[in-house]
């Protein structure tokens, strides 16, 4: 008895089964004891919405939009669950399965897994090279989409995340959200991808739009975009914290990519800025790891010539927290004169608390602690090492 079922529904020879009533009946076919039957359907989205023949005196007709008279993949996989001995795997690869309208009606039911990239750890697990630092500059450049493992050749990778970016997520994200007007959405994703780690808000970028694209888009609809892609997961919305002050700062905030390489892709791998790239992967390193993370402020009191109060706002990059562990992570690409140094970690000196401080470098090297207390680490060794902010 066959009790492992596994159905590609983006193969050509299963497309009788997007029809959900189909679907439904022959996976139900399978099920013909008590014992455990394990059913896991691939690329569950392509599933169309149908009118329920109930209403239409048997005749079923094609529904572009989900509404309470319809039924559809969410339909299928509700009554699915409802089966004691099924244990049920659904996956899915595009903005209209990923979006949160779809997967709040399985709220409390499953658990829901969202595949990342993969991590430098990973992608060395995976490549085994020879030489990690020449390792790194490749993950910085492709990023860890998993079918660039694939490819042989430089053109080859870029070829296809160019094409992933236009042809998946742009076309998901056009497609779900009704967007008419692509070469908007478009450029935008450009433009996040020039700006990477920079602060930056709706009507900061709408003001680029305006004058140096000549476009009247207002910043409405870029926080619309904005939320479409985050949403889609291509990029992530980083807060700010005043440190001293407790408190959330909204004006402006960060932006990152899911993946290095789909950043570069915007860019047509021509304008590496390796220093906001490494910024990226450190972001998406603490999420992997579990943190919730934040940008930090600190504000600093000092007095000019006249005796007048200045306000000096600070930046550090990431408050990494996790339950009662806090860190504060900064992400220097070179520390190469003292200028430099104290420029990167001028921030970690004026926070009074005591949790840990790190700079994180892209030169590879030993673990050091200056006489500040700020721990040094290299790229390489803190993304290898699952323990490296407690080293």
């Amino acid at each position: 008895m066959k009790r492992i079922i596994f159905y590609i529904l983006d193969d050509m020879l299963n497309n009788k089964y997007l029809n959900p009533l189909e679907l439904d009946s022959y996976v139900r076919s399978f099920i013909k004891d008590e014992k455990t039957h394990y059913i896991m359907l691939d690329e569950i989205q392509r599933v169309f919405s149908i009118i329920n023949p109930i209403l239409t005196s048997g005749k079923i007709q094609l529904e572009k939009n989900i509404d309470e008279n319809s039924i559809n993949f969410v339909n299928v996989v509700l009554g699915l669950m409802q089966i004691p001995n099924v244990d049920l795997y659904i996956s899915g690869s595009n903005s209209k399965f990923l979006s949160r309208d779809i997967m709040t009606e399985f709220r409390d039911r499953g658990d829901e897994i969202h595949m990342q990239p993969l991590s430098f750890k990973e992608y060395v697990d995976a490549v085994q090279p020879d030489n990690l630092s020449l390792a790194l500059n490749e993950y910085m450049l492709h990023g860890g989409m998993p079918v660039t493992l694939s490819y042989e050749t430089a053109e080859e990778k870029e070829e296809y995340l160019k094409h992933l970016f236009s042809m998946t997520y742009h076309k998901d994200v056009e497609e779900r959200n009704k967007i008419r007007n692509e070469f908007n959405l478009s450029t935008l994703t450009t433009v996040m991808a020039s700006t990477v780690g920079s602060l930056t808000n709706p009507n900061k970028i709408a003001n680029t739009f305006n004058t140096e694209l000549k476009s009247n888009i207002g910043k409405d609809t870029i926080a619309q975009y904005l939320n479409y892609l985050e949403e889609a997961f291509v990029l992530r919305k980083v807060n700010r914290f005043d440190i001293k002050g407790r408190k959330h700062i909204g004006a402006t905030y960060k932006y990152y990519f899911a993946d290095p390489g789909l950043r570069n892709a915007r860019r047509d791998f021509l304008h590496r800025d390796d220093g906001h790239i490494m910024e990226n992967i450190l972001y998406n390193e603490l999420i992997l790891r579990g943190y919730s993370v934040q940008v930090g402020v600190v504000n600093i009191f000092t007095n000019d010539k006249t005796g007048k109060t200045v306000r000096t706002r600070l930046e550090t990059d990431f408050i990494a927290a996790k339950g009662s562990r806090i860190y504060y992570i900064q992400s220097a690409y070179s520390l190469d004169t003292p200028e430099k140094q104290d420029q990167e970690t001028r921030s970690l000196k004026n926070i009074d608390d005591s949790f840990k401080k790190i700079v994180v470098v892209r030169e590879s090297g030993p673990v050091r602690r200056d006489e500040n207390g700020i721990t040094y680490i290299g790229l390489e060794e803190f993304l290898l090492d699952e323990k490296s902010l407690d080293l």
